[in-house]
C-alpha cells in the first residue's frame, strides 16, 4: 500500500487549492464551500451596472468584515469621550474645559456616539451586508445538502492525499464494502461508476451560516433595545421612595417607540446605606462595602421584599434592572423663621466636588419664610459639608476621609427672592443670588461652621438654621432594556458556529477498485483519494484510517506485480478511470 500526501497551495492564501490539483478533477474539487464565487467582468457603465456593482461590493464578505471592524472602532469613542445619555453633566464640564476640541466632537456626534448619523449607517449598511451574504449562501447550502457528492476525477493520483493497493477480491465487493465503510462513519456516500464518491464535514459550513445569522440576531437585538428602551436616574434620601412613574424620575430618556403609558408599576425605599473604607496602606479611603439596603414591591398590589442592591448586583424588578452609582450626604436642618415657626424641616443633598473624599456643596431653600412682623422673608443658605473636616486652624474646608468622623457643615444666609414663584424650572443643587440679598454681621459676611446639634441665628430677628443631624443618600439608575436575552442567544450562537467552522473540516472522499490485468495475472487495483476545503494533516490521518478499515475486504494481493508493493507508489501502470466519465459540473455546483 502506497501513500501520498503532498498538498498543492494557493498562491495567494496558502491553502490547499483544488484548482492546483490538476485541471483534471473537475466537478471533484469544486464548492467545497458556499462561499461565492469572485466575478471578475466590470459592469458595464450606467445606472443599473453600477448599481449592480455596489450592491456585489456590499454583499461581498470582505466589505462585512470591514463594516464589522468600522462598528467595533466607532464605539471606542463612546467608551472614551463622557455620553450625553449617560452624564450630560460630564459632557459639559467637558465643553467647558475643552471648549475647541468639544466642539470639533460636538459636530462629529462624538457626545451621542450611538445615536449618531455615521454609528448608524455603519450599522445598517453592516445589516444589508450581512443578510445579502446570508441569503443566496443558504439557498446554495440546502441545494448542497439535497445533492450527492461528485463523481471521482480521471486522476486521483493528483488530490493531496492518495494510495492505492492490489487485491484479489471482485471490485463489486470491494466497493460495496467501502460504501458500507463509509456510510458507517458517517459519510454521505453513494455508488458513482466504479467509484464510490463520500463526502463529510457540512457542519463546517452550518457553523459559517449560523455564526453570520447570529450577528444579524445581534443587531437586531441591539435595534430592538435601542427603540424600546427607558432609562432614568433617581436620588433618593435614606427613608425616601421610588414608585416607577415619569413624574418620579429626576432625569428621564426613552427609544422612539417606549410609550410611558405602559409602564410597569413597582417601587422601592431606601431603608439604609451602608458603607466602609479602607483605614491605611495605598489604598486609604477606597469603599470596601458600598450597599444599598431596600424594600421593593412589584404590582399594583404586590408583596414587599427586603434586599441589598450593590455596584454590580442590580436589582432585577418587573423587566427593569435597578443600579446603585453613587452616594453621598444629606445635611439635616431645622429652619425657623422670625416668628419662631419651623418652615423647613429635613435633609438636603449635597453634591460631592471631590468623589475620594466627599467634600460636598448644596444649598437650602425655604422660599415660605417670614420676617417677625409678618413680612415675606425667603430665605437661602450656601453650604459646604465635609465628613472628616481637615481643615482646622486654616480657615479652610475639605475632607481628609470619605467618612463620618468629624462631620462639620458650613452655612453662608441670604434672604430676599429666591426666584421660584416665576414658573421657569431651576436647579435644586443652585442657588440663584440675583435677588438676593447677603446677611451681614458688623460688615462682615455671615457664614458659621457647624458641628452637629448648633445652631446660626439670623440678623435682625429673622430666624435661625440648626444642623440637626445627616443622612446618606444614594443615586440609582432604573434601565428598561428589551433585547437582552436575545442578543444572549445570538452571543452563544455566534460562538457555536464560529467553532464549528474553525474546527470541523469538510472533506470528499473517493474509493475506486478497477479490474486491471498486470503481466498476464487479474489484479483488482483499489485507488483511494482525499480532498479537504484546507490545507490540514488530519486528512491524510483519516484517509490512512479509512484505507485500514477497507483492508479486510480488500486484503493485499499476494502476486502484487514487482513495482507495485505496499512501499511503492502506483503511478499510470494501469491509469484507471471512472467508467461514467468525467463528474458533472453540476454535482460539483451542488456538493
Amino acid at each position: 500500500m502506497s501513500t501520498k500526501t503532498d498538498t498543492p497551495r494557493d498562491p495567494d492564501t496558502g491553502a490547499a487549492s483544488a484548482a492546483d490539483a490538476g485541471s483534471d478533477l473537475g466537478a471533484a474539487g469544486s464548492q467545497l464551500s458556499t462561499a461565492p464565487t469572485e466575478d471578475v467582468t466590470f459592469p458595464s457603465l450606467g445606472p443599473l451596472g453600477w448599481a449592480r456593482w455596489f450592491w456585489r461590493q456590499l454583499t461581498s464578505m470582505r466589505v462585512a468584515l470591514l463594516l464589522l471592524f468600522l462598528l467595533s472602532i466607532g464605539a471606542i469613542p463612546g467608551s472614551l469621550i463622557p455620553q450625553t445619555s449617560i452624564d450630560p453633566v460630564k459632557v459639559d464640564q467637558f465643553k467647558a474645559e475643552h471648549s475647541t476640541l468639544g466642539d470639533i466632537y460636538d459636530k462629529l456626534g462624538m457626545f451621542h456616539v450611538y445615536s449618531s448619523v455615521w454609528f448608524s449607517a455603519i450599522y445598517l449598511l453592516l445589516f444589508i451586508s450581512l443578510i445579502g451574504c446570508i441569503v443566496p449562501r443558504s439557498w446554495q447550502f440546502v441545494g448542497q445538502l439535497r445533492g450527492r457528492p461528485p463523481g471521482a476525477p480521471r486522476r486521483l493520483t493528483r488530490l493531496p492525499a492518495y494510495t492505492t493497493w492490489r487485491t484479489d477480491e471482485d471490485p463489486d465487493k470491494v466497493l460495496a464494502a467501502a460504501e458500507r465503510m463509509l456510510k458507517k462513519r458517517r459519510f454521505r456516500a453513494h455508488r458513482a461508476g466504479s467509484a464510490v464518491a463520500a463526502e463529510k464535514g457540512y457542519l463546517r459550513e452550518v457553523g459559517n451560516l449560523v455564526f453570520h445569522i447570529a450577528l444579524i440576531v445581534m443587531l437586531v437585538a441591539f435595534a430592538v433595545g435601542g427603540l424600546w428602551k427607558s432609562e432614568g436616574g433617581k436620588l433618593i434620601t435614606e427613608g425616601d421612595g421610588f414608585a416607577n412613574s415619569l413624574t418620579q424620575y429626576d432625569d428621564f430618556k426613552s427609544g422612539a417607540f417606549f410609550d410611558t403609558d405602559t409602564m410597569e408599576p413597582f417601587g422601592f425605599t431606601l431603608n439604609k446605606f451602608v458603607a466602609t473604607y479602607e483605614r491605611s496602606g495605598p489604598q486609604k479611603g477606597t469603599p470596601r462595602v458600598f450597599r444599598a439596603d431596600v424594600t421593593y414591591f412589584s404590582g399594583a398590589d404586590g408583596k414587599e421584599h427586603k434586599t441589598p442592591i450593590e455596584v454590580n448586583t442590580p436589582l432585577d424588578i418587573a423587566g427593569s434592572k435597578v443600579y446603585l452609582l453613587s452616594h453621598g450626604y444629606a445635611p439635616e436642618v431645622t429652619v425657623k423663621d422670625g416668628r419662631g415657626k419651623v418652615v423647613y424641616k429635613g435633609a438636603v443633598p449635597f453634591l460631592p466636588q471631590d468623589p475620594k473624599n466627599f467634600t460636598s456643596t448644596g444649598v437650602v431653600k425655604v422660599p415660605g419664610a417670614q420676617t417677625k412682623d409678618g413680612k415675606r422673608n425667603q430665605l437661602g443658605f450656601q453650604g459646604f459639608f465635609v465628613p472628616t473636616f481637615g481643615g482646622k486652624g486654616s480657615g479652610s474646608m475639605f475632607s481628609q476621609f470619605p467618612a463620618l468622623d468629624y462631620p462639620v457643615l458650613t452655612l453662608t444666609a441670604y434672604h430676599g427672592d429666591l426666584g421660584v414663584d416665576s414658573g421657569l424650572p431651576q436647579n435644586v443643587y443652585q442657588l440663584q443670588k440675583k435677588n438676593l440679598k447677603q446677611y451681614k454681621v458688623k460688615g462682615a459676611p455671615l457664614a458659621k461652621m457647624m458641628l452637629p446639634g448648633e445652631t446660626m441665628k439670623l440678623p435682625n430677628g429673622d430666624g435661625s438654621i440648626q444642623f440637626t443631624g445627616i443622612k446618606n443618600w444614594a443615586s440609582f439608575k432604573i434601565t428598561h432594556q428589551p433585547g437582552n436575552g436575545l442578543a444572549l442567544t445570538g452571543a452563544a450562537a455566534a460562538l457555536l458556529g464560529l467553532a464549528g467552522s474553525l474546527f470541523i473540516q469538510r472533506r470528499r472522499v473517493w474509493i475506486r477498485a478497477e479490474r486491471v490485468t498486470e503481466n498476464g495475472i487479474g489484479v483488482t487495483v483499489v485507488e483511494m483519494a482525499g480532498l479537504g476545503r484546507s490545507e490540514s494533516a488530519r486528512l491524510p490521518e483519516e484517509l490512512t484510517d479509512l484505507a485500514l478499515a477497507l483492508e479486510p475486504d480488500a486484503p493485499l494481493a499476494p502476486n502484487a506485480a514487482p513495482g507495485t508493493d505496499s512501499d511503492t507508489p502506483s503511478q499510470d501502470t494501469a491509469e484507471p478511470t471512472d467508467s461514467d466519465g468525467p463528474a458533472d459540473p453540476s454535482e460539483g455546483a451542488r456538493a
